[in-house]
C-alpha cells in the first residue's frame, strides 16, 4: 500500500427534500383540508477517525464526495426520509483544512472522533404548514434548502511516541527493522526511505510506537533532497531519537546540520526531548569512535536543545543496530522519557516522580 499524507477533495452535503401540496380526500369526510408532509433533511458529510489506517491513499483517485438528497414529502402528512450521510474514514492524526490549506477545521487524534464537515439542507414545508384562519386550503409548499459544498485539504500527521531523525544513511531504517516487525527498505545509498514508516517497539514488557522519517540534508527547509515536509509526522512525537553515523566525516557537523533543519522547520521540534546516539559503531575502530564521540558531545553542548539550569546536556549513547550493541540502552532511554512525558500530560508530576536524565 502506497503512502499519501496530503490530498485535496471536494465535498457536498445533500439538498433538503421538497414539501408536498396535498389534500385529504376520503369518503364521507367533507373539507378534509391540507395534509402535505415536509421534505426530508439532506445528508451530512462526516469525517470519522478510524483504526487500522495510516495513509490517505483512499482519497488519491476518489476525490468527490456527495451526501444524498432528502426525500420529498408526501400526502397523509408523511415526512420524507432523511438523505444518507457521506462518511469519510480517516486515519488517526488527520487534520482537515479549508481550501487555503491554512485554516484548520478539525484535528482528529483519537479513534472514534468525528466532525461534520458539511451540513445537509433542511427539508421544505408541506402545505399543511401554511394553513391559517383565512386560508384554509393553501396550495403552496417550500422547496428544500440547498446543501453546503466546499473544497478541503486532508493532511496526515502520524501519531507516534518517538521519532527517528538524522541525515540520510544514518541507520534509521536498520534500527527500526531491528527493534520492530516493520520491514523498511534498507540499502547502502542515501534516501532509501522515501516515506515515513511506523513500528511497535517492545521493551521490558512495555510497548511504544516508533516513527522513521526520511533523512534530512542541509537546506531541506528550502526543498533540497526530499525537503522537510515529512517532519510534520514527528510534530506529535513525545521524544526524538537523533542518530548520527559514526563513520561520517565529522559527527559534530552532521549533528548540527539536522538541528539546524529542525530549528528552521519550527513548530517547537527543536525544543523536544532528544536522545542522541552514535550509530553504526561497528563500522569504525575504537580510536575513531572516541574521537567522534568527543565531537558529538561538543556539538550537543553548543547546538543541542536547552536544558534546565544546573543540568548538563544529555550524553550521547553508542549504538549498533547490526550487532545490537547499545540497543537495549537506547530503548530504555526512550521508554523512560515517553513515560515521563505521558505523566506530565496527565497532570502535575508528584515530587517523588521527578525524572532524572539517563546517563550514557
Amino acid at each position: 500500500m502506497k503512502f499519501l499524507d496530503q490530498t485535496k477533495i471536494y465535498v457536498r452535503s445533500g439538498d433538503g427534500g421538497a414539501g408536498c401540496t396535498s389534500f385529504r380526500r376520503e369518503k364521507f369526510i367533507e373539507f378534509g383540508g391540507p395534509d402535505g408532509g415536509d421534505g426530508g433533511r439532506g445528508g451530512d458529510v462526516i469525517a470519522v477517525c478510524v483504526d487500522g489506517l495510516n495513509t490517505l491513499i483512499d482519497y488519491r483517485f476518489h476525490q468527490h464526495f456527495k451526501a444524498k438528497t432528502g426525500m420529498h414529502g408526501m400526502g397523509k402528512n408523511r415526512t420524507g426520509a432523511r438523505g444518507a450521510d457521506a462518511v469519510l474514514k480517516l486515519p488517526v492524526g488527520t487534520q482537515i483544512f479549508e481550501e487555503d490549506n491554512e485554516t484548520l477545521i478539525a484535528d482528529l487524534t483519537e479513534v472514534g472522533e468525528s466532525v461534520v464537515i458539511a451540513h445537509g439542507g433542511n427539508g421544505g414545508f408541506g402545505n399543511l404548514h401554511f394553513t391559517t384562519s383565512t386560508n384554509r386550503a393553501p396550495r403552496r409548499h417550500n422547496p428544500g434548502l440547498e446543501g453546503e459544498e466546499r473544497t478541503i485539504w486532508l493532511r496526515l500527521k502520524l501519531i507516534a511516541d518517538a521519532g527517528l531523525v538524522g541525515l540520510p544513511n544514518a541507520g534509521k531504517s536498520t534500527f527500526l527493522a531491528t527493534v520492530t516487525a516493520a520491514k523498511p527498505k534498507i540499502a547502502d545509498y542515501p534516501f532509501t526511505t522515501l516515506y515515513p514508516g511506523l513500528g511497535v517497539v517492545r521493551s521490558d514488557d512495555r510497548e511504544f510506537v516508533l516513527a522513521d522519517i526520511p533523512g534530512l540534508i542541509e537546506g531541506a527547509h528550502e526543498g533540497h533532497g526530499l525537503g522537510d515536509r515529512f517532519l510534520g509526522h514527528v510534530e506529535r512525537c513525545r521524544v526524538l531519537l537523533h542518530l548520527v553515523d559514526a563513520g561520517c566525516e565529522h559527527a559534530g557537523k552532521a549533528y548540527k546540520v539536522v538541528r539546524g533543519e529542525l530549528e528552521a522547520y519550527g513548530h517547537d521540534l527543536d525544543s523536544k526531548v532528544e536522545i542522541v546516539a552514535l550509530s553504526k559503531a561497528d563500522t569504525v575502530d575504537a580510536a575513531t569512535l572516541k574521537q567522534q564521540m568527543e565531537r558529538l558531545k561538543r556539538a550537543i553542548k553548543s547546538a543541542g536543545p536547552a536544558v534546565a539550569e544546573g543540568e548538563k546536556p544529555r550524553a550521547p549513547l553508542v549504538l549498533s543496530a547490526a550487532t545490537r550493541t547499545g540497543v537495549t540502552e537506547v530503548l530504555r532511554a526512550l521508554m523512560a522519557n515517553i513515560t515521563f512525558a505521558k505523566k506530565v500530560e496527565d497532570g502535575p508530576v508528584e515530587k517523588d516522580e521527578t525524572w532524572q536524565p539517563l546517563k550514557a
